[in-house]
């Protein structure tokens, strides 16, 4: 068998939660599958929890807990990784976002972060994570402060693709869903955002397993971001990443046009929304809306520091 992969526990806080249940399993001298049939998860999902690359549920961190009688130090852990905004495998790939002058996406179930409005973030954030309690407002603050790459000055060319069940599936209330395909109908009216949809008749399709990203930079190779709800992972390696971006263009081929996705999106909008039509004026409306609620978001937190010299955000 492989020598099992080392972790560095300083690396973040979920690879010091993945070390110590790693530690503790070993200390008990249970496999991962013994342990995993004791915690409600997989073996290869405990797999990515001790290796950091994943945190595990409040639930399947409690049944942990209990089962290598932690005290409860597993929870404080988890605790901690659930109040910062943003997970610890997404911060590297946030880091190469910032300095991307491309940016492709294949979007399996939701609409992309950048490209949310703040009805929706608070619908999904509630639904996604319901121990988020009082750290709502935090999460929901910093995923509207990442619209302003494509809001802000220089903004990349942004290119997504959404699966068609990102336009079908309620996320909230109806309203939340109206405003939030009319902003996408916005989006697309600008200069750098480009949207497309992939239809269910589209059939199989190279990204089934989830959620791609794929960055393109002036002065280096193109880097790669598989993410699910729990885990992410960031392709560096230039040969991974160029099989991501090959796979995005067979996406770009099976995908409906750009006019012929608008045209769906307003489909959706008048067959389940009962929005009969959606003039520019509208669009432009709920753009300024949500424009105003980032500066309130402002105002509320005092004026922004200025980023650090050499600071990638």
């Amino acid at each position: 068998m492989p020598a099992p992969k080392s972790v560095d526990p300083t690396a973040s806080l979920a690879a010091l939660l993945g070390a110590r249940i790693r530690r503790l399993r070993r200390a008990k001298g249970w496999s991962q599958t013994e342990l995993a049939a004791k915690g409600a998860t997989s073996q290869g999902r405990l797999a990515q929890m001790e290796l950091g690359r994943e945190t595990p549920s409040q639930t399947v961190c409690q049944l942990l807990d209990q089962a290598l009688d932690a005290d409860g130090e597993l929870l404080a852990l988890w605790a901690h990784i659930e109040r910062t905004p943003y997970p610890d495998w997404s911060r590297a790939f946030m880091r190469f976002e910032q300095r991307a002058t491309r940016m492709r996406k294949y979007m399996a179930a939701t609409v992309p972060g950048l490209l949310q409005t703040e009805s929706y973030v608070r619908a999904l954030l509630t639904a996604a994570r319901p121990s988020v309690g009082g750290a709502l407002e935090s999460l929901v603050r910093a995923r509207l402060e990442r619209r302003l790459l494509l809001t802000g000055e220089s903004p990349p060319y942004f290119w997504a693709i959404l699966d068609e069940s990102v336009l079908r599936r309620p996320i909230g209330a109806p309203e939340v869903m109206r405003e939030q395909l009319t902003y996408l109908l916005h989006m697309q009216d600008t200069e750098r955002v480009s949207l497309q949809v992939l239809p269910f008749s589209a059939g199989v399709h190279p990204a089934l397993g989830g959620s791609v990203t794929v960055l393109s930079f002036d002065r280096r190779p193109d880097v790669a971001y598989l993410e699910s709800s729990h885990s992410g992972e960031l392709i560096d390696d230039p040969e991974a990443a160029a099989g991501y971006g090959l796979a995005f263009d067979q996406l770009h081929a099976q995908a409906l046009s750009p006019h012929a996705s608008a045209a769906m999106i307003r489909n959706v909008l008048e067959g389940s929304y009962g929005v009969t039509r959606v003039s520019r004026r509208r669009r432009r409306s709920v753009a300024q809306e949500q424009l105003q609620q980032h500066a309130g978001w402002g105002l509320r937190r005092g004026p922004r520091r200025p980023a650090r010299p050499g600071s990638d955000t």
